[in-house]
C-alpha cells in the first residue's frame, strides 16, 4: 500500500485516463498545423544577392536552390575565384534566410518549446 493511502480507500480516478486522451488529441492538432505550416513554408521563397546584385540565389523552403542569377560582368575567366566567393555568400545568406524563416514560423506554432525532431 502506498504511503498516505489507508485501506479500503481507491485512488480518485477523475484525471487518469481521459486527461491522457485530451493531450493526445491536443498532441495531433498541433501535428496537423504543423504539417500544414510546413507545406506553407516549403512553397516559400527567399532571395539573396552579393556583390551589390551580381549574383542572386533564391532558395525555396525546402532549402533547394531554385534560380541562380548572374550577371554577364561578374562572369570573368581571369577571376573565378571572386565569382565563386560571390555564389558562396549569396548562397549562404539564402539558407540563413530561409532557416530564420522557419524556425519563426515554428516558434509561433510551438511557443517557443524544444520538441525534439522539429526543424
Amino acid at each position: 500500500m502506498g504511503k498516505g493511502m489507508r485501506a479500503g480507500k481507491k485512488p480518485s480516478a477523475g484525471g487518469g485516463a481521459g486527461n491522457m486522451q485530451k493531450q493526445m488529441q491536443q498532441m495531433q492538432v498541433m501535428q496537423r498545423k504543423m504539417e500544414e505550416m510546413q507545406a506553407e513554408l516549403d512553397a516559400k521563397e527567399v532571395e539573396a544577392t552579393a556583390g551589390g546584385g551580381a549574383v542572386s540565389i533564391t532558395v525555396n523552403g525546402k532549402k533547394e536552390i531554385v534560380k541562380v542569377i548572374l550577371k554577364p560582368e561578374v562572369v570573368d575567366p581571369d577571376d573565378v575565384e571572386m565569382l565563386q566567393d560571390l555564389i558562396m555568400v549569396a548562397t549562404n545568406e539564402a539558407m540563413r534566410q530561409i532557416e530564420e524563416m522557419s524556425q519563426n514560423e515554428m516558434g509561433k506554432l510551438t511557443g517557443g518549446l524544444s520538441i525534439p525532431g522539429i526543424m
